[in-house]
C-alpha cells in the first residue's frame, strides 16, 4: 500500500473525525447491513451525514456472512497469505473498533502447530512479523489450559478480536445514536434510491459491477466446552486445513472456518464438520465432550487478488470483495470510499 493510503486510513480513525469537505455529504443511503454496510453507515454518520441503512432481510444478520465470522482482527497473521499491505489499514481498523464500544478484546493471537506440523509454524513465522516466539513455558504462562500440549508458539500481541454477534447490534445502536436509521426488509436499487450519495455494500448481490467477483464458502461450528478456558484466539496450523478457535465467553467457542472456492449454498458438509471437530480436539482433548450449539455455512465475496475494492460511479460508490477480512478492513475501506466520494473520483480504490 502506498504510504499516503495508509495515512488516510489512519486519519479517519477518530470517532467523530471528518475529512475535508465532509459537510457536503448530505444524505447517504447504505444498502446492505453486513459488517461492511454497518461500518460504512456509522462512518458516514460520524462524518455528519443523514444516513439510512437498508437491509433486504427482515432480521439483522440473517443473510450476512459477517454474522458467522470469527471476528478476529489479525492483520499480522492475515499477511501470511495476503499482501503485507493489509497490515497498516488493519491496525487502523483495530483502533477504530476500539472506539465503538463493541466489546473489543485486545489480547493478541496465538499460533500453534502439532509436533508433526512444526514446519508449518516455522513457515508461518518466516512469512509474518509482529510476533514473539514462545517456548512451552511461555505458552503455559499465557494460556494455562494449553500447558504441556505444544512445544512452541507464536504470539501476536498487537492483534485483537470481537464477537460479531455483539458487535453488529452494537453498531446499529451507534448508528441510531448518531441520528441514522436502519430499515429492514428494504432492498432498493442503488441507482434509484433517493439520497445525495449511495454506498452499495451488498456483497455477492452487488457482484455484477465487479468483474471477477467470486464466492468463497466458509463453514463454522459453535461449541460449548465449559472445561476449556482460553483468553484469546488460537490458530492451529495444518498443511491442508488450518483452523482457528475463538473464545466467545461462558464456555462457548467458535471454530472455523473452511475456505472452499464454490458457489455452494448448502449447509455444513460432513467432511467440514469432521475437520473442524478434529481441529478442536487436537487443540484440547476436553473439546471431545463439547456441546455442538451450531453448524453454519456462509458465502463471502472475493475479488481475484482477495483484496477489497471501492468503485465510484457518480453518486453511487460500491464496496465489495472483503473476502475473509470484513471486520479487519471495513473501517479502512469505508473511510477511503467516503473520501473518494467527496472528491468526485470515478476510479476503483484498492488497499494495495
Amino acid at each position: 500500500m502506498p504510504s499516503g493510503a495508509a495515512e488516510r486510513g489512519q486519519s479517519l480513525n477518530l470517532p467523530m473525525g471528518t475529512p475535508a469537505g465532509v459537510e457536503s455529504l448530505g444524505s447517504v443511503a447504505v444498502i446492505g447491513a453486513g459488517v461492511c454496510g454497518l461500518v460504512a453507515a456509522v462512518r458516514a454518520a460520524q462524518a455528519g451525514a443523514a444516513v439510512t441503512l437498508h437491509e433486504a432481510s427482515d432480521r439483522l444478520g440473517a443473510a450476512a456472512a459477517s454474522w458467522l465470522a470469527g471476528g478476529m482482527l489479525a492483520p499480522f497473521c492475515e499477511a501470511e497469505s495476503a499482501p503485507a499491505a493489509i497490515v497498516a489499514p488493519g491496525l487502523a481498523g483495530i483502533a477504530w473498533w476500539a472506539q465503538q464500544a463493541v466489546g473489543l478484546e485486545r489480547r493478541g493471537t496465538l499460533v500453534l502447530a502439532p509436533a508433526r506440523d512444526r514446519a508449518e509454524l516455522a513457515r508461518f513465522a518466516r512469512r509474518t512479523r509482529g510476533h514473539e516466539r514462545l517456548d512451552a513455558a511461555g505458552l503455559a504462562a499465557l494460556e494455562p489450559d494449553l500447558a504441556g500440549r505444544f512445544e512452541e508458539a507464536l504470539f501476536f500481541a498487537d492483534e485483537a478480536h470481537l464477537d460479531p454477534r455483539r458487535a453488529i447490534p452494537a453498531l446499529v445502536e451507534r448508528l441510531e445514536a448518531l441520528g441514522g436509521r436502519l430499515v429492514l426488509g428494504s432492498a432498493p436499487d442503488p441507482r434509484e434510491v433517493a439520497a445525495d450519495r449511495v454506498l452499495d455494500c451488498r456483497g455477492l448481490a452487488g457482484g455484477p459491477a465487479f468483474p471477477g467477483l467470486r464466492c468463497v464458502r466458509g463453514e463454522m461450528a459453535m461449541l460449548r466446552a465449559p472445561d476449556v478456558s482460553l483468553s484469546r484466539p488460537v490458530r492451529l496450523l495444518h498443511p491442508r486445513h488450518p483452523v482457528y478457535v475463538v473464545p466467545r465467553g461462558d464456555g462457548r467457542f467458535m471454530v472455523g472456518a473452511t475456505m472452499i472456492e464454490a458457489e455452494d449454498g448448502r449447509a455444513v458438509t460432513l467432511r467440514s464438520a469432521v475437520e473442524l471437530m478434529n481441529a478442536a480436539y487436537a487443540l484440547h482433548p476436553a473439546f471431545a465432550e463439547a456441546e455442538v450449539l451450531e453448524l453454519s455455512a456462509g458465502r463471502r465475496p472475493a475479488l481475484p487478488d482477495n483484496l477489497p475494492a471501492a468503485l465510484h460511479e457518480g453518486r453511487v460508490t460500491r464496496l465489495n470483495g472483503l473476502y475473509r477480512h470484513g471486520f479487519l478492513l471495513s473501517p479502512w475501506l469505508a473511510g477511503e470510499a467516503l473520501e473518494k466520494a467527496l472528491s468526485g473520483s470515478t476510479t476503483k480504490g484498492r488497499p494495495a
